[in-house]
């Protein structure tokens, strides 16, 4: 029998906040295990790679480069469905349709 050797991902420290607070929302299904959150809303999947706000710059209000890995760099700059790269439930909400 095939195992399964992939370490469980570490969960960053706004996750469970993020979730709880879309799964309120009506009409929205959140799964996170998967590389961070797939959304389904409105007929509609989202997959959000959430990072903490830690990984932000302060001067420029963007992701640090450094913080993301290769694969996410590679994700966000030639995947053809909806990928985006969220630090706050307000950049979710956006990036989903609701206002």
């Amino acid at each position: 029998m095939a195992r399964n050797n992939r370490r469980k991902a570490r969960v960053d420290d706004n996750q469970n906040d993020i979730v709880a607070a879309l799964r309120d929302i009506p009409g929205v299904t959140v799964e996170t295990d998967h590389d961070d959150l797939f959304i389904g809303y409105n007929g509609r999947n989202y997959w959000i790679e959430l990072k903490s706000e830690r990984a932000v710059s302060k001067l420029t209000g963007n992701i640090l480069e450094s913080q993301l890995k290769e694969s996410q760099k590679r994700l966000r700059d030639t995947w053809k469905g909806h990928y985006a790269i969220c630090w706050t439930i307000d950049q979710i909400l956006k990036e989903i349709g609701i206002k």
